[in-house]
């Protein structure tokens, strides 16, 4: 599909905005629709082919033209989120599902929605498949992410078999990677953020829980491979190679260096144990096979916290003067 036109919804995020990049890189023209609520302009280019639109695409999506391709990325996913703006996230999987949906009907284009690994819930089958149907809790605080996810992948089989839209559909499992926020929540940039200001690293329950880590080249690689192949999916993506919070909260702490200890807390409701996703789906169909090792990623990583923690400290001492 390079050299198309292309709509992504939640282009100043953390997945999206890395995967302006690489449309650009690839030659297509990119406009992005982002309210901002999580998004950060920063993470943006400026450049002749990209168009930023800020609005909410719950109310709709205001930008003119056909597109060949329409990404829906736009969702808050960090647990701090979910209590923090429980009603903006089910607005988002569902109204704004339905906008995105709506408008690559009308366009005759390709859907891609971003999935999450959240709607396996707290799996009791691992490493967890695609035919798996999942063990989510439907009132728990996560479930405002969890369902709404659900029901955006209904929406959009929905919107296949009624209305013939060429839709995909990506599970995303643990990304992480430059343009995260410091307040994620997310136990990769809070681990990181700590460990350079010298606090304790703060692991939830007996840290004995497990994430597989995927760095957000490999990430935007799959989604691309994804987007382009036709397939519908959901599809797996992300990488195998699980860790538990402790091993990571000590990785993290050798490779930023300095003094770091490893503080446990509270473990939040209806965190999974467990998590690894079953990517023979995504290699048998596409060829996926994730590239980059744990620890070069995660020293990619460390590098832009510790320039982007540098120029707001720099800004903060300047607006004193």
């Amino acid at each position: 599909m390079a050299g198309k036109r292309v709509l992504l919804t939640g282009g100043a995020g953390f997945i999206g905005s890395h995967l302006v990049r690489a449309f650009l890189d690839r030659g297509d023209e990119v406009v992005a629709v982002d309210n901002l609520v999580t998004g950060r302009k920063e993470n943006l280019p400026s450049e002749g082919r990209f168009t930023f639109v800020e609005a909410d695409v719950s109310e709709g999506i205001p930008v003119d033209g056909r597109f060949d391709a329409v990404l829906h990325f736009a969702c808050p996913a960090s647990p701090v989120d979910f209590e923090r703006i429980p009603i903006e996230i089910l607005r988002v999987d569902s109204l704004g599902t339905f906008h995105a949906l709506d408008r690559a009907k009308a366009d005759g284009a390709r859907f891609l929605l971003a999935s999450t690994s959240e709607v396996y819930g707290d799996p009791h089958v691992h490493p967890q498949p695609e035919t798996y149907w999942g063990n989510v809790n439907p009132t728990g605080v996560r479930s405002v992410y969890d369902e709404a996810k659900r029901f955006s992948e209904a929406t959009a089989f929905a919107y296949k078999r009624h209305h013939g839209v060429d839709v995909g559909v990506v599970r995303i499992f643990n990304a992480y990677g430059p343009n995260m926020r410091a307040d994620d929540g997310r136990a990769v940039p809070t681990f990181i953020t700590q460990a350079l200001r010298g606090e304790p690293l703060t692991v939830t329950g007996d840290g004995s829980q497990t994430r597989s880590l995927c760095y957000i080249d490999d990430l935007v690689r799959g989604i691309l491979l994804l987007l382009d192949s036709g397939e519908a999916g959901p599809m797996n993506l992300g990488t195998c190679y699980e860790i538990t919070m402790t091993e990571l909260a000590e990785t993290i702490a050798r490779l930023v260096g300095g003094p770091s200890r490893v503080e446990y807390i509270a473990r939040p409701a209806d965190d999974p144990r467990q998590r690894r996703p079953d990517l023979s789906l995504i290699r048998d169909r596409l060829g996926y096979e994730p590239l980059i090792t744990l620890e070069q990623g995660l020293q990619a990583t460390i590098d832009f916290f510790r320039s982007d923690i540098s120029a707001i400290s720099r800004a903060a001492r300047a607006s004193l003067l």
